[in-house]
């Protein structure tokens, strides 16, 4: 439970930072604490498309990453991050990413982050 809960931080800020450093991507709330609200039901809808949509799409173009040398991912990663706008749309949360190109500086802006953060933060194994 509580490795869930690092994640959807880890999430949250990894989505903050993608909004605040790429134009296209906006998060919107009156306040302070409605955009905190805002950002961790994104990252839990992040969090789930990530888990039950992106093996699907991986493992069915799976030749064709291969064949681009593992840079489809990066494609695969801007789509779930456009399939997350999507759903939060549909939902009423204030949460969208103007485009493809936005989405595709979002998905490196965010495994990024996600990668500093997996080295700042323990396993957890080390947890316990």
């Amino acid at each position: 439970m509580k490795n869930l809960i690092i994640k959807l931080l880890a999430n949250a800020v990894a989505l903050a930072v993608a909004s605040w450093v790429v134009s296209g991507i906006t998060l919107q709330g009156a306040t302070t604490g409605r955009r905190i609200l805002t950002l961790l039901i994104v990252a839990a809808i992040f969090g789930i498309v990530n888990a039950v949509v992106k093996p699907i799409a991986k493992l069915l173009s799976l030749p064709f990453i291969i064949l681009t040398l593992g840079l489809l991912i990066f494609v695969i990663n801007a789509l779930m991050l456009l399939l997350t706008s999507w759903i939060t749309g549909k939902l009423d949360v204030q949460f969208h990413v103007g485009g493809f190109g936005a989405a595709l500086l979002g998905s490196l802006v965010i495994t990024l982050v996600g990668m500093l953060l997996n080295l700042l933060l323990p396993d957890e194994a080390e947890i316990h």
